[in-house]
This record gives C-alpha cells, structure tokens and sequence, in this order.
C-alpha cells in the first residue's frame, strides 16, 4: 500500500479521570516558557535594559497575543460564520481552531500595548522576540500532526502519510514541513542573524526577517496542505493561507527597507 502508516498517537499526553493534558496545549507552554528563557539570557548578556518585571509583562501580554489573537483570527478567517449560531463556542478553544496568522496580528498588538507599558522602544522590542518565536511554530506544527489535523495533500510520494482522518489516504505531512521550515529553518536563520551586530542595530530588520521568511515558506508549503473544507481553494486556486501571507509579506519588506535606509552612523555591513 502506498504511504506510510500513520503512528498510534493519542492527542493526550495523559488523562487523569475528566483531565486531559493535550499535546496542543503543551505545545503553547513550553514554546512560551522556551521563548521566554531565551529572551531573558540575551537580555542580561547584551545588557539590552529590561528588568525581570519587564520581562513578565512582555510573555503575559504575547500570552495573550497568542490564545486572543489566534482564536479570532481563526474565527474571522475559517469560521465561515458558524459561531454566529453558536457564540459559546468561541471560548471553547479546547475543540481546537486556532489560526496562526492571527496570532501574528495578537503578538503585534501585544508587544506594543507592553512596549508603552514598559517604555521600551516598540520595534527594538520585536527584534528581541522575533527569532524566539519559530520555537513555538515548530512546536504547534508538531502538535497538529500528533493531533491528525492540518493534512496535506493527497500524493504518492515515498514519505506519503495514511492520516485515518483524512481518510487514510496517503498525505503529505506537511505539518511536519512546516515544522521545519517555519520552525527549525527560521529559528536557525533569525538566530545567526542575531548574532550580528549589525543586525541588531537596525531597528525592525529581524521583524522584517521573520515576517517575510515566515510568508513565504508558508505560502510555499500550501502548495502541499489540504486547504480547510469549509473553505476550499480561493481565487487562482490559491489558498487561505497564502492569502493572509500577502499582508504579512507587505508588512517585512517594509520593516526591512525602513531598517536600511542610510543613518548617521552606521555600524558593519551584516555578512
């Protein structure tokens, strides 16, 4: 049979009678927890200025950012207006439905209500939280194959995968493609980027990075997921997600030309 069988993996990590601790759910925490470590130690070895304060108030309001925007967005964007007859259901993010895409838009609105709480210049801080973030997109993505959820497409390539709920037809994993691309590829480029003062000094050029690294592997590998039933292919056969990338893409390319534009003084070219 074509495809690879799609592991025994249960969407619980363990159920204590009514409890149920969701692998989703980890995901979110240890990606925020990570993150957030990782933004302290380079906050203290740069002597970038942020107090232990600061910093619980920058993962509380991204913590925020994250579930509001995420939920909305999933709402507005997939919802299809089925949450119209039935408003309870958006709280219930337990039966799922979180869109990424939204939760860029929380996290930008999140940093900045934090940056004027804290006084800290608003795209300095988002050059600070930026290469963290594929930690939780590599996570999440994770989470979405161990959750069935989020197939690709059908096709009969060699690492195909016979996921039961997308009718154990062989799929692309491409959870696991964007785990990698979104995840671990960005993390490791807006990481070395980091390291180069340069870059650092240009104010808003790693959030322009991320943004545009971040839409276009997306809209790449779209070509590979299944788009959402209730919504299908969009006009030109495009997608809902590459759709919400164009934005997002507009958005980085700005960042990054507004990063370059000549100052008074400049540091070293980043190579």
């Amino acid at each position: 049979m074509i495809g690879l069988a799609y592991p025994n993996i249960s969407p619980n990590i363990l159920t204590i009678g009514d409890f149920a601790l969701r692998w989703y759910s980890m995901a979110y925490l240890v990606g925020i927890l990570a993150g957030w470590w990782l933004v302290a130690v380079r906050v203290k070895k740069y002597a970038i200025g942020l107090s232990k304060a600061d910093l619980e108030d920058i993962a509380f309001f991204m913590t925020l950012g994250i579930i509001l925007g995420g939920r909305l967005g999933y709402i507005l964007f997939y919802g299809e207006g089925q949450y119209l007859q039935n408003p309870l259901e958006i709280f219930a993010i337990w039966h799922g439905g979180m869109s990424f895409h939204g939760g860029i838009i929380g996290v930008i609105v999140a940093l900045w209500l934090a940056s004027r709480k804290i006084k800290f210049p608003y795209l300095k801080l988002t050059d600070l939280v930026a290469p963290v973030v594929p930690i939780g997109i590599f996570l999440g993505r994770l989470a979405n194959f161990a959750n069935d959820e989020l197939w690709g497409r059908v096709t009969d390539v060699a690492w195909a995968v016979r996921f039961p709920r997308g009718g154990y037809l062989p799929r692309h994993p491409s959870q696991i493609y964007e785990a990698f691309s979104e995840g671990i590829l960005l993390f490791v480029v807006l990481n070395l980027l980091w390291k180069n003062k340069w870059c650092r000094e240009h104010t808003g050029f790693l959030s322009g990075i991320f943004l545009l690294g971040y839409s276009l592997l997306r809209t790449f590998v779209e070509q590979f997921r299944e788009p959402d039933a209730q919504i299908g292919f969009l006009w030109g056969g495009l997608t809902m997600g590459q759709c919400l990338s164009l934005p997002i893409d507009i958005l980085g390319v700005y960042l990054l030309w507004r990063a370059v534009q000549p100052k008074k003084q400049q540091s070293s070219r980043c190579n």
